[in-house]
C-alpha cells in the first residue's frame, strides 16, 4: 500500500507540475517577448523560450515514462536447467592491456550456469595481437583475431558472429567485469515466451499457450553500466562519498523508464542479445560511431522486446582524464544523433508513437547543453548590459514562474529516486556545455564524425595540462561576477526585493560555474590501481607468527587490513596473507608499506602479489565479484554549501601521507634493567624502545637486559641519545617472534607498573 501511495503522490506532483509548466510556457510565448526592445532582443528571447520549451518537453516525457515504468516490469522466470541455451560471450578489445583483459575474461570463466560447457568465451581482438592470443590460451577461452579492421567495433563483433553459432550473444567491453550471477540474472528472460507463472510457480506453457506468445520475441537484455572507480565528477569534486556515479541516472533511472516504451538503449556492454535479432538487422550496424545505440533501435524496429534491468551485474572503469571524458561525450552526442538519423527513429512507422517520442526526447537531450549556456547568459546580459530578453514584471514572475519552478524542483526529486538532483544535473551540464554545443550542431547538419576512438581509461596525474578546458568557464565566471556587482550597485530595500529573481539566477548559475572550475582543477591520484572497500576474512602469518584480520580495502597490487588490536608485521620479512571470501580462496605474499590508526582500529597497508596462477585468479574474483562500495544514492544531508566548503578545504589542505611501517605506542611504564639501571619506557614500535629518566645509566655498556613480567628476555642495545631519552634497539626480536611471544610482550608493555 505504501508503494501505491508513493506512486499516487508522484503522479499527482507530475500532473500538477505539467499543468503549471504549460501555463508558464504559454505565458512566456504570448506575453513576454521583448518586441519593443529590438530585433536582437527578440531573437535571443525566442532562443530562451525554445530552450525552456525543449527542457520542459524532455522532462514531461520522463515524467510520463516514470509513471508508466513503475507498473511495467518483466519477471525473471525460474526455468529448468536443460532449457538454458548455449551462449557466446564476446569480450571486445582494440588496444587494451592484457592486465585489464585478464580481469574481465577471468571473471567470465567464473559465471554460474547449469551446464558451463554451454558458455563459449572469446576475445574479439581487432588488434590481432599475439599476447592477447596467448592470454586466451592461458585462460582456456577462444580467440578471434582480426587484422586491419576498418569497421571499428561493429566489424570486430560481426567477425565474431561469423565464427560462432550460439542462439544468445553476451557482449562485454574490455574493462567491464561481470559478477558470477550475470548469466543467471539475464538469460532466463529469453525463455519468457515459453514459460508462465501461476500461483508464484513457473511452468512451461502448453502447445496451445505457445500459440499466444509467438509474437513475443525477446531481443535484448541490458543490465546497468556500473563503475568500480569514482568517475571524474565524483573524484575531481571530492564527492566520491556523497554522490553516485554520473552515469547511474541514465543506467538505473532513464533506461529503466524507457522499458515502458520499448525504447531502451543498448550501451555496448553487460548485455545479452538474441542472435536471431542480430541476423534480422544484418548484424551490428556499420555507418555509425555508436553501434550499440543503433543496434537496439534496429532490433526494436524488427518487433523485438528490449528490456533494461536495474540490478548491477558488471562493473568497469570510468574515464579518468578530462580530455578522454570530453571525447567520449562528444562521441556519444554525435553517435546518438547520427543513429537516430540513420534509423529515422523519430518518424518511422515501425516504432510505436511512445518509442518515437522517447527518441525525440533522446535527440533533444543533447541540445540541453546549448540550453544551459542560454540559461547562464540570459541574466548576465540583462544585469550587465541592460539587454532585455524577457518583458515582464516582478508580480507576474511570482504568479507564473515561482509556482511552476517550485513544483518542478520537487518533481525532479521524485524523478531521480535520490540518484540525481537538479543542482548536480546543472553542475554536470555546465561542465560539459561549452564542448558539446558545436558537435551537436554539426551532427544535426549531417556533418558526421566517422572515426571511432576507444575511450582512454589510463590515470592522469597532471592537473595542469587540462586547465585550458576551463577557459570558457573562467569567462562565464568573470561575466557573472561583474553582472552581480553592477546589478546590486545602488540598490537597497524594495529595489533589491524586486531584483531578487535575477540575482537568484545569477548566484545559482555562479555556483555551477564555480563547481566547473573546481572540476577543471582536477585532483592528483597517487595510486596506480583502484582500491575497492571490502570486508574479507584474512589470516596473516610469517616466521611462526600468525593473527587474524579483516580487509579494509583491496586492489590488484595492494591490500589494507583492519584489526581491533595492535599486531606486529615485520618489514624485514614477506608475510603470507590467506583470504577467504564466499566461494573464493587466495594466498598472497605481502610486504608492509604503512600502518595507521583510525577510529580506535589499526589499518595495515601492504603491497601484495598472489603466490600462484590459481591464487591470482581467485584473488581477482575476491576483488571484483561484488557490488562496488561507491554511493548508490545521494547524501541528502550534504548541501551545496557543504560541497563547496569541502572542495575549498581539501584543495588548500596539504595531503599527509602516512609513512610509518610499524605501530608506535605511548607506554610510560617503569623499567628496571638487569644491571640495576631504572627508567620509564615512553614509547615502543616493536623494534625500538625509548626510555627516559634513566638512573645508574652506563654509557659504556654495549647491551642492556630486561626481563618482563612474563619472563620474556629483551636484549636492548643503546642506539642514540634523543632530547630527553635514550633509544634502545631490541636485538633479539626475531627470537621473540619465532617463540610466538610478541603478543605477550605487547601485553606486558601495556600493563602498568
Amino acid at each position: 500500500m505504501k508503494k501505491e501511495q508513493q506512486h499516487t503522490k508522484k503522479t499527482i506532483f507530475f500532473i500538477v507540475t505539467s499543468i503549471l509548466m504549460t501555463i508558464y510556457l504559454l505565458w512566456r510565448i504570448f506575453f513576454t517577448l521583448p518586441f519593443q526592445e529590438g530585433i536582437l532582443q527578440v531573437i535571443f528571447g525566442i532562443l530562451l523560450i525554445v530552450a525552456e520549451t525543449v527542457t520542459v518537453f524532455t522532462t514531461f516525457e520522463l515524467y510520463y515514462r516514470k509513471i508508466k515504468s513503475d507498473n511495467y516490469q518483466l519477471d525473471l522466470p525460474d526455468i529448468q536447467d536443460e532449457d538454458y541455451p548455449d551462449i557466446d560471450v564476446f569480450i571486445a578489445t582494440h588496444n587494451e592491456s592484457c592486465d585489464l583483459l585478464y580481469k574481465t575474461a577471468n571473471a567470465c570463466t567464473y559465471m554460474d550456469y547449469p551446464n558451463t560447457n554451454k558458455i563459449h568465451i572469446y576475445f574479439c581482438d581487432d588488434g590481432n595481437r599475439k599476447e592477447v592470443c596467448e592470454l586466451a590460451k592461458s585462460l582456456n577461452i577462444g580467440y578471434l583475431g582480426l587484422a586491419n579492421n576498418k569497421q571499428a567495433k561493429s566489424g570486430n563483433l560481426n567477425n565474431a558472429l561469423e565464427h560462432t553459432h550460439s542462439p544468445l550473444v553476451a557482449t562485454f567491453d574490455a574493462d567491464m567485469i561481470p559478477q558470477h550471477t550475470f548469466l543467471m540474472k539475464t538469460v532466463p528472460y529469453f525463455l519468457l515466451p515459453k514459460y508462465i507463472k501461476e500461483d508464484d510457480v513457473w511452468r512451461k506453457r502448453t502447445n496451445e499457450e505457445l500459440e499466444d506468445t509467438k509474437s513475443m520475441k525477446i531481443g535484448l537484455i541490458q543490465t546497468p553500466q556500473s563503475f568500480y572507480n569514482p568517475d571524474l565528477f565524483q573524484f575531481n569534486l571530492f564527492a566520491e562519498n556523497t554522490i553516485p556515479n554520473e552515469q547511474d541516472f541514465f543506467s538505473k533511472e532513464v533506461n529503466i523508464m524507457r522499458n515502458s516504451s520499448n525504447a531502451i538503449a543498448y550501451t555496448g556492454s553487460n548485455t545479452i542479445i538474441s542472435r536471431q535479432a542480430l541476423m534480422d538487422i544484418g548484424g551490428f550496424p556499420l555507418k555509425t560511431i555508436t553501434e550499440d545505440f543503433e543496434t537496439s533501435v534496429r532490433i526494436q524496429k524488427e518487433g523485438y522486446i528490449t528490456y533494461a534491468t536495474n540490478e548491477v551485474q558488471a562493473a568497469g572503469l570510468s574515464t579518468t582524464t578530462i580530455s578522454s571524458m570530453f571525447k567520449q561525450r562528444t562521441r556519444w552526442a554525435r553517435g546518438v544523433i547520427q543513429s537516430i538519423q540513420n534509423t529515422k527513429a523519430i518518424f518511422t512507422p515501425k516504432l510505436p508513437l511512445a518509442a518515437r517520442l522517447t527518441y525525440l526526447s533522446a535527440y533533444l537531450y543533447w541540445w540541453s547543453f546549448f540550453n544551459r549556456i542560454i540559461f547562464i547568459l540570459a541574466p548576465i546580459m540583462f544585469a550587465l548590459f541592460d539587454f532585455q530578453v524577457v518583458n515582464t514584471d516582478f508580480k507576474s514572475l511570482l504568479i507564473f514562474w515561482l509556482p511552476a519552478y517550485f513544483f518542478y524542483s520537487i518533481s525532479m526529486r521524485y524523478l531521480s529516486s535520490n540518484i540525481r538532483n537538479q543542482r548536480w544535473s546543472q553542475v554536470i551540464d555546465t561542465i560539459l556545455a561549452p564542448y558539446l554545443i558545436f558537435p551537436v550542431l554539426l551532427e544535426t547538419l549531417h556533418i558526421h564524425q566517422r572515426t571511432f576512438k576507444v575511450t582512454n581509461k589510463k590515470k592522469e596525474t597532471s592537473r595542469n595540462k587540462n586547465l585550458y578546458y576551463a577557459i570558457p568557464h573562467i569567462l562565464l565566471l568573470i561575466l557573472s561576477v561583474l553582472a552581480i556587482i553592477r546589478y546590486v550597485k545602488g540598490k537597497y530595500g524594495w529595489a533589491l526585493i524586486y531584483s531578487s529573481i535575477i540575482l537568484f539566477w545569477l548566484f545559482y548559475n555562479l555556483v555551477a560555474i564555480l563547481y566547473a572550475l573546481f572540476f577543471m582543477l582536477g585532483r592528483p591520484s597517487p595510486r596506480k590501481s583502484e582500491r575497492i572497500k571490502a570486508s574479507v576474512s584474512a589470516k596473516v602469518s610469517y616466521n611462526n607468527y600468525a593473527f587474524n584480520a579483516t580487509t579494509y580495502d583491496l586492489s590488484d597490487q595492494g591490500i589494507s587490513l583492519l584489526t581491533d588490536t595492535e599486531y606486529y608485521i615485520s618489514d624485514d620479512y614477506d608475510v603470507k596473507i590467506q583470504l577467504k571470501d564466499r566461494n573464493y580462496r587466495a594466498t598472497l605474499t605481502g610486504a608492509i608499506v604503512n600502518v595507521r590508526k583510525q577510529n580506535n582500529q589499526w589499518i595495515y597497508g601492504l603491497k601484495v602479489k598472489p603466490e600462484s596462477t590459481k591464487d591470482k585468479s581467485q584473488y581477482s574474483q575476491i576483488i571484483y565479484d561484488r557490488n562496488h562500495s561507491l554511493p548508490v544514492e545521494m547524501d541528502l544531508w550534504s548541501t551545496a554549501y557543504d560541497d563547496f566548503i569541502r572542495n575549498i578545504q581539501y584543495r588548500i589542505k596539504k595531503a599527509q601521507i602516512e609513512r610509518r611501517k610499524s605501530i608506535r605506542m605511548n607506554i610510560h611504564k617503569k623499567i628496571c634493567f638487569e644491571n640495576g639501571t631504572t627508567g620509564y619506557i615512553e614509547d615502543f614500535n616493536f623494534k625500538y624502545i625509548s626510555v627516559s629518566h634513566l638512573k645508574l645509566y652506563d654509557e659504556d655498556l654495549e647491551y642492556y637486559k630486561w626481563i618482563t613480567d612474563s619472563n620474556i628476555n629483551l636484549l636492548l642495545k643503546p642506539e642514540r641519545q634523543l632530547s630527553d631519552r635514550i633509544l634502545f634497539k631490541i636485538t633479539n626480536l626475531d627470537t621473540i617472534i619465532q617463540n610466538n611471544l610478541i603478543d605477550q610482550l605487547l601485553v606486558d608493555l601495556k600493563q602498568r607498573s
